[in-house]
């Protein structure tokens, strides 16, 4: 299983230099060849693939001979993101109309977007020995060691962030320890007042890094705005705002990783709901707060760490109605659109429901039965059958078979489908 290690290198001023060199050169190659490939198709209506394109990236290496000065795996790798890029924007195109995405692959930029480059294992070229890393053409860089790098190594991607730090990603094909199996199931719904609020009733508070930050930002916003182009003082500001947006990004990061490890530990099935996050986000009152919440990163890490230790995360219905629906009996109350009312009686059975953990609640219940049904725990007249087929869905990973009160049968490696989720 493959998993990536994350640390900050310490690189000295010749190696700064050649790992911006790195990046600048893989810019270079990438531009040329998507505007050869652009002009290729406007005139002759031919497009040319990776191997064509490699080609002639040998025959440009001697004419420029600054290229063969930098890491050849991050050329190579910089046509293969653009033949990537290709093949998403044409399987894209299938998609329908309100789906659709990924768009025609764009030129990069020196500034204003991600600058890295990737470089492959070969010939013992990349190697890890305590707090050192061995990198093609740079030699041995000293990084921040906060975790063991076990494994095989794969490939590593080299990014120079916003702010002048230099990271490392480094993959690992590795055996991973996987937590002991539990029988605790939980329904989650995820919110805005509250970060989530489980089927057993735990709120866990939405901490607002971006709001608690917005004084400290406006600030530097408007510090680089009024400062001089090409100024000192205008590199200076720009640091510092880069700085503080890391922040930001690095509190969100450690907290949702404690969160999903936690659930995922704590629990063997997850429900939650499937929100178009990009449809909610359109409601400006609102769109701050979702995006500073970052669901879809919480899912992400639900996703791998569910197959990491054989979890399973079920997706429970964009329109199913679960705050509306009384948990006890089923009824569905539309007054309950209104998302002031945070409290409300059953007017069927009398039952008293706080909105969030009866949304949690309903949500557990339904992905239960979700899951019950494609593993054959129930057919379609609702009775049990005598003997429960195995779980075969497009959901990665998930046990053999799960009865119809949604416990595990003989659990074994679980894959899990995830998906991005909104406010309940």
């Amino acid at each position: 299983m493959q998993k990536a290690f994350k640390v900050t290198l310490i690189p000295s001023q010749n190696q700064q230099v050649l790992i911006n060199k790195t990046i600048g050169c893989a810019r270079f190659v990438y531009n040329p060849f998507l505007a050869l490939r652009q002009e290729l198709y406007t005139t002759e209506q031919k497009t040319l693939n990776y191997n064509a394109c490699s080609q002639q990236l040998t025959l440009l290496k001697k004419e420029i001979e600054w290229l063969k000065e930098v890491d050849k795996f991050a050329l190579q790798n910089s046509l293969k993101n653009l033949e990537t890029a290709y093949k998403n924007f044409f399987t894209d195109l299938k998609k329908s109309k309100n789906k659709k995405g990924v768009g025609f692959p764009k030129f990069k930029k020196k500034y204003g977007c991600k600058q890295s480059y990737k470089t492959n294992l070969t010939n013992g070229n990349i190697q890890v020995i305590e707090n050192r890393l061995k990198l093609p053409k740079l030699g041995w860089i000293k990084f921040h060691k906060s975790d063991d790098i076990a494994g095989k190594l794969v490939n590593v991607t080299v990014t120079r962030t916003s702010s002048g730090r230099y990271i490392a990603s480094i993959l690992c094909e590795t055996e991973i320890e996987k937590y002991p199996q539990v029988n605790k199931n939980t329904g989650l719904d995820l919110g805005i007042k509250s970060y989530l609020v489980t089927s057993d009733g735990e709120v866990i508070d939405n901490p607002k890094y971006h709001r608690l930050q917005k004084r400290k930002l406006r600030a530097s916003h408007k510090k680089l705005s009024r400062s001089a182009k090409g100024s000192n003082n205008r590199v200076k500001a720009k640091i510092k705002l880069a700085k503080i947006s890391e922040r930001i990004t690095n509190l969100r990061d450690d907290f949702l990783h404690k969160l999903s490890t936690r659930l995922i530990k704590e629990n063997s099935i997850i429900c939650i709901e499937d929100l178009r996050v990009a449809n909610m986000v359109k409601n400006h009152k609102l769109a701050l707060s979702i995006t500073d919440a970052s669901w879809s990163k919480l899912v992400t890490m639900l996703e791998y760490k569910a197959l990491w230790h054989d979890r399973i995360v079920q997706k429970v219905g964009t329109f199913y109605p679960s705050s509306q629906t009384c948990n006890s009996c089923g009824f569905v109350n539309p007054l309950v659109k209104d998302l002031k009312l945070r409290e409300w009686s059953c007017p069927s059975c009398s039952n008293y429901n706080l909105r969030d953990k009866n949304a949690a609640l309903n949500i557990l219940s339904e992905g239960l039965r979700i899951l019950t049904a494609k593993s054959g725990g129930i057919n379609t007249a609702g009775v049990s059958p005598a003997t429960p087929r195995l779980f075969k869905t497009a959901a990665v990973g998930a046990p053999d078979a799960i009865t119809a009160c949604g416990e595990l049968v003989s659990p074994e490696v679980i894959q899990a489908e995830i998906v991005e989720t909104g406010i309940a």
